[in-house]
């Protein structure tokens, strides 16, 4: 074969071999339409994109699928044994069940929840780190601080509100008023003397008694505590007079005789102390205050760990046993879902800051 001959058979092996070449990558994009005539080769890119968001999709859900792979932990931004925390623990019990992973409490107390919650925003959105709150946190605090930590809907996803907290005007047996008309009376008689204690700045127990204040024109001195717990437990030990606290904080200490019940906040009295009157029919007409908890987690979140955790976190307050606990300590459920809390959160935000104004609360 001559030099001419073997050239032009090198050749056509060349040819054979770019056009399987092409062949081979042109049927990787079989999926995608055939528009790569020219001027046109940009209308593949919206087929591309939709392909794309269809794999992230897919990884999503895989993700939210094999969630948790590992345990869970609940921030309480305020003190052991307060109604957050109480309500948080008993949730938690529950969801870790329906999980398979422990869900881990860890209290973070501080500034009435301010400390805690900053810790939550900031944490990494993958559903590993929810936290416990209540609405003195997302609705009263960032009202109060011109300089908050924490944006309530910028900064958090919600997850469900657990249950509401009802309350109870309480004193020291000490105190030498055996009803609610003779305590604002002796309150009226000695103005600036009576001391009532929360658990800091901006806390539902300061938001409650100012609200009280408000409607009565009484002069109570607030003393802030670093806690709702230890706020209580002065009350009880006779070193503060008065106090709004949480029922399922305060129940045991009223059925010991430790602690004198006025009133409950509650529009109606509470199953577990009939003989309580509410504070509107006691002397204080249109008197309504009921608050309460709930699970957030990072903005970012998936979608689907969201909605595991909701399902956990409603499953959990659905089992005979911690409903039956949770409704004896004064709690009423509500359990709903992301969107109905986040709708919550947006009345609660307007109706708090309209309080807020309406009273002159102010931090100390």
């Amino acid at each position: 074969m001559g030099s001419g001959d073997r050239s032009a058979a090198i050749e056509r092996r060349r040819a054979r071999a770019r056009g399987e070449a092409g062949r081979r990558v042109s049927s990787g994009f079989d999926a995608i339409p055939r528009v790569f005539h020219a001027g046109q080769r940009h209308r593949w890119l919206p087929a591309l994109t939709v392909a794309l968001a269809a794999m992230v999709c897919a990884d999503v859900v895989a993700q939210s699928t094999a969630y948790p792979a590992k345990p869970i932990r609940m921030l309480v931004p305020l003190a052991a044994g307060s109604a957050v925390d109480v309500v948080g623990r008993l949730v938690a019990v529950g969801m870790s069940a329906d999980l398979g992973q422990q869900v881990v409490v860890e209290n973070l107390p501080g500034a009435a929840g301010l400390i805690g919650t900053e810790r939550a925003a900031r944490s990494a959105p993958d559903g590993y780190t929810i936290a416990a709150v209540n609405d003195s946190i997302m609705t009263v605090l960032p009202q109060l601080h011109v300089k908050s930590p924490y944006d309530s809907f910028r900064d958090f996803t919600p997850i469900a509100q657990l249950a509401a907290v009802t309350w109870l005007l309480v004193a020291h047996p000490s105190v030498p008023a055996k009803s609610l008309p003779a305590l604002l009376a002796l309150a009226k008689k000695r103005p600036g003397e009576i001391l009532y204690a929360s658990g800091g700045n901006g806390s539902p127990q300061q938001l409650g008694m100012e609200l009280l204040r408000s409607m009565t024109r009484v002069d109570l001195v607030h003393v802030a505590f670093k806690g709702a717990t230890p706020a209580l437990n002065d009350v009880v030990a006779g070193h503060v007079s008065v106090m709004f606290s949480a029922t399922s904080v305060a129940l045991s200490f009223v059925k010991e005789g430790r602690l004198r019940a006025f009133g409950t906040g509650s529009p109606k009295r509470l199953a577990v102390l009939p003989e309580v009157p509410t504070i509107a029919e006691a002397g204080v007409p249109g008197f309504d205050y009921v608050t309460w908890a709930g699970l957030v987690a990072p903005a970012g979140t998936p979608p689907g760990v969201v909605a595991r955790l909701n399902a956990a976190a409603v499953r959990a307050l659905q089992r005979p046993e911690l409903r039956t606990k949770v409704i004896d300590l004064g709690f009423e459920l509500i359990a709903n879902t992301p969107d109905e809390f986040a709708q919550a959160l947006k009345r609660d935000y307007q109706r708090m800051g309209t309080l807020i104004r309406e009273a002159s609360i102010k931090l100390d």
